[in-house]
């Protein structure tokens, strides 16, 4: 990651949130304690940002001067409130169609999914706090500037965001290799999301739970499974010609 994209130590860092810097990521070691630090969780607990303990090795890896304990991440975009976006869509006479990112850590496989998402006519990709790719110049760059156009929205589970959904009349789909349906039996003209998990492990099991429906993609060849930004185009048309 370039060095213009974060900034090091307590102070400046405040600095930032008082001047409502995005913040993509927020690092604060493990151990480290002082009023400071404390004012610097309590500013970011109010800003909805979630930090993240991690050990002394991996702020030293990322720059070797004085971090104090503290490394925050600038996002190049503005992120976008879910709710606000869905009540948005239906005050405008459509039906929300929603991408949740459950775990999706590759830069490029976000970008690309970004990337697709915004053809599609996705109107928010919804990602967690933790665990996702960090919003940088790879990213953006592979997904030809979608980034900027496509609202994002941070959540601090995704597993609560499916929930909100849901409350809003959304009905969330899974994308997951152990499932039943097929996506081309289900009814996806409505307001719908969908759900991709991460590279490796697929979705997390509370995620599974709640989804409404879990939908996988027909492999008839010998490898079980296909990069994640391949399947969500896959899935992301299925219900683009649907809602056509």
């Amino acid at each position: 990651m370039e060095k213009t994209d974060f900034i090091f130590g307590i102070r400046p860092i405040l600095e930032a949130l008082d001047a409502r810097k995005q913040i993509d990521k927020l690092f604060i070691q493990k151990d480290a304690q002082g009023e400071l630090l404390q004012e610097l969780l309590r500013m970011s607990k109010e800003l909805n940002i979630l930090p993240q303990r991690v050990p002394i090795e991996k702020l030293n890896r990322i720059t070797r001067k004085n971090h104090q304990g503290a490394i925050a991440f600038l996002s190049p975009i503005e992120f976008s409130d879910l709710d606000e976006v869905v009540t948005r869509v239906y005050e405008e006479g459509d039906k929300p169609f929603v991408l949740l990112l459950d775990g999706i850590t590759d830069v490029r496989n976000f970008g690309a999914i970004a990337r697709t998402a915004e053809a599609a006519g996705v109107d928010a990709i919804v990602i967690p706090q933790k665990g996702a790719a960090s919003i940088n110049g790879d990213a953006i760059k592979t997904s030809a500037g979608a980034l900027f156009k496509i609202p994002v929205c941070k959540v601090s589970s995704i597993k609560q965001a499916i929930e909100g959904l849901q409350a809003y009349g959304v009905r969330v789909f899974g994308a997951s290799e152990k499932a039943a349906q097929l996506p081309y039996s289900q009814e996806l003209n409505i307001p719908l999301g969908l759900v991709m998990g991460n590279e490796e492990t697929g979705l997390q099991s509370d995620v599974i739970r709640t989804c409404d429906e879990l939908i996988k993609i027909p492999m008839n060849g010998e490898i079980g499974s296909l990069n994640v930004s391949v399947a969500a185009g896959i899935l992301l048309y299925e219900m683009v010609r649907q809602r056509l």
